[in-house]
């Protein structure tokens, strides 16, 4: 950024580097009166070339979301003040990616579930026909997540074992061919870490779920995007949503087990639509 010519100029990041868009920057002279407040641009940056008097001054500042930074700056005789970069953290300290629109990547995402199998191992099996979009607000915690899974696309490596599973002893594909979830709530965890509150639609019946949410962070991507990972872990019980079933083996163990964990590893595309190269 060029230090040349009077005024205030700053640019303001995320702790990963993304601009903070329409951040404010207030500055107050010593006494506490506002000398000047700018806004941010698209790229996060603040310019006023207005010339400011020499002296010490209180910069803070301030965006939706964020926690405020203030700091003292001193400003010479040029009557510039220059800033630099300004790094603002979530409110509470968890990350997310920037505002907008995140399309779910089903080809390099994976929705699976494991269940115990005769008591002493799992049967692991995923979806693989599936879509889903992520709404970052400015409030990170109104942030949204709706996901569509088709219920057919079950797929455990066995053959006459998913046609079990999507006949009406389980899935039921052909009364209830999805399964939804949509997002209710987000609450910061920790550091990267956020619980999803939300509702499952399955086989005809809606339940509360949680997801337990990691952020893995972002990235540019081959094709000209830019792409977040997530990954997220779920526990659900099949007796909620009335798939009953229970064979029991001759030793008196159920079969399958009642408990399903769900795993998920998801890569996000920045905007509202996938790129057509794979």
């Amino acid at each position: 950024m060029s230090s040349t010519g009077a005024g205030v100029r700053a640019q303001v990041r995320t702790r990963d580097g993304w601009a903070v868009k329409h951040a404010v920057l207030t500055v107050t002279d010593m006494t506490g009166t506002q000398v000047l407040r700018a806004t941010a641009d698209e790229d996060g940056v603040v310019r006023d070339a207005a010339p400011l008097q020499p002296g010490p001054y209180t910069v803070i500042v301030t965006a939706v979301g964020y926690a405020p930074v203030a700091s003292t700056s001193i400003v010479t005789a040029s009557g510039r003040m220059d800033i630099g970069n300004v790094t603002l953290a979530r409110q509470g300290g968890a990350e997310l990616p920037p505002p907008g629109p995140w399309m779910i990547d089903p080809m390099h995402s994976s929705v699976a579930a494991a269940a115990q199998h005769l008591g002493i191992s799992s049967v692991r099996g995923r979806f693989t026909e599936f879509s889903g979009r992520i709404d970052i607000a400015e409030d990170v915690e109104k942030s949204r997540v709706e996901a569509v899974i088709k219920a057919a696309s079950i797929d455990t490596g066995n053959g006459m074992r998913d046609s079990h599973l999507r006949n009406s002893d389980f899935l039921d594909v052909e009364t209830y061919p999805e399964l939804t979830y949509r997002s209710t709530g987000l609450e910061a965890a920790g550091p990267d870490r956020w619980i999803v509150h939300g509702d499952l639609a399955l086989h005809g019946v809606e339940r509360p779920v949680d997801l337990n949410l990691s952020y893995l962070g972002t990235g540019p991507d081959p094709w000209g995007g830019t792409r977040a990972a997530f990954s997220a872990t779920a526990e659900l019980h099949r007796e909620d949503f009335k798939m009953n079933y229970n064979q029991v083996v001759a030793a008196g163990i159920a079969a399958i087990g009642t408990t399903l964990k769900v795993e998920l590893d998801i890569q996000a595309v920045q905007g509202d639509s996938l790129p057509m190269a794979g």
